[in-house]
């Protein structure tokens, strides 16, 4: 064709046919048809190569949650699997752990128990524990006559009760140093003994005494050392057998507000008695501590005392001013364990110990 048109305009100024033009345009847009197509067909291709992965991915991922009855049945034991995987490993397994971690602790706070046990039975003095809330109440006795010897009683680390006779030369500052202590006074009262060769001391009710004089004694001694919190009998085996001597010395601290304490030097005291037929409380002794000055004696005699508080619930246990030298120290020393066993301690007039009335 292009040989015509070349041939055919070789001559100057000469027009070409229509039919040539026609057929010439549309050789010219075939060829450039042939050319496009070829050019596009390999893009075409390409994008279909390169769009079939991407139309199968999509498809496999669609055609996942489409799958028939045979695809969820195969996911679904996929995830009973794990559930039975995962349960026993990590809930029952913690679990029982944790019971053991919580029973282990409980056993082992079981094991410190026994260690009171341990420590009691390697107590230094073995005493019964406390039974019926069992009070101890200590006295001493004697006191007015020396300071130095008062002195460590003072320090004791529980309620005491000190009885200081009247009349000698530091009755009234032995008095006064127990009140300042905190702790309890009491009028060791000097009354005739049975055997009259047994000097009494100053300030001593008589056989021979009348009411009159039994009360003026008393109080001029109660005046000298007092205030007092009540009194017993020093010596005195002679008259507190004697019921009508007891029933003025009773009949007196009844009007004064204060206690007797019979310390029962005499078994036939008639203290309980008068008591009984005046309508009265009173007091008395239970346990000398220090009839022998020895340790080992103080020991067992305490040890009467606490197997009495154990059944009566209450012990009133005397001691002497002039035992400074050992009993101080040996109550300081039984005292820790004594509170560790439950023992609890009273001065006279606030304890449980009251009789009669």
């Amino acid at each position: 064709m292009g040989l015509l048109l070349f041939t055919t305009l070789s001559e100057s100024n000469k027009k070409l046919p229509d039919a040539v033009i026609e057929r010439y345009k549309e050789e010219i847009i075939d060829s450039k048809k042939q050319k496009e197509e070829s050019k596009t067909e390999p893009k075409a291709e390409t994008k279909q190569k390169s769009e079939a992965p991407k139309k199968t991915e999509p498809a496999k991922k669609t055609e996942a949650p489409k799958t028939s009855d045979s695809a969820k049945k195969t996911e679904t034991p996929k995830t009973d699997k794990s559930v039975k995987i995962e349960t026993p490993q990590v809930k029952e397994k913690p679990a029982e752990q944790d019971a053991r971690s919580i029973q282990k602790p409980q056993s082992e706070q079981t094991v410190p128990a026994p260690a009171p046990v341990t420590s009691s039975s390697k107590s230094k003095y073995n005493f019964p524990a406390a039974k019926n809330n069992a009070q101890l109440i200590f006295v001493f006795d004697d006191g007015g006559q020396n300071l130095s010897h008062l002195a460590p009683f003072l320090k004791l680390p529980f309620p005491i009760t000190v009885a200081v006779l009247p009349q000698l030369a530091y009755s009234k500052e032995s008095a006064s140093q127990v009140r300042k202590a905190g702790f309890e006074v009491m009028l060791h009262q000097p009354m005739q003994a049975v055997n009259a060769s047994v000097n009494p001391g100053p300030g001593a009710i008589k056989p021979d005494m009348s009411e009159g004089e039994i009360k003026s004694i008393l109080f001029q001694n109660i005046t000298e050392i007092g205030p007092i919190a009540g009194m017993n009998n020093h010596e005195g085996s002679a008259i507190t057998a004697d019921a009508e001597k007891m029933a003025t010395v009773m009949q007196f601290c009844s009007q004064e507000g204060i206690y007797f304490l019979d310390s029962r030097t005499n078994v036939e005291t008639k203290v309980p008695y008068v008591a009984g037929e005046l309508g009265y409380s009173y007091y008395e002794r239970n346990i000398f501590l220090d009839n022998e000055k020895t340790n080992e004696n103080a020991l067992k005699e305490l040890k009467k005392g606490l197997d009495l508080a154990n059944k009566n619930g209450s012990v009133i246990m005397i001691g002497h001013i002039w035992s400074a030298d050992f009993l101080p120290a040996f109550l300081q020393d039984v005292y820790p364990e004594l509170k560790e066993k439950g023992y609890t301690f009273s001065t006279v007039s606030k304890s449980r110990a009251k009789r009669g009335g």
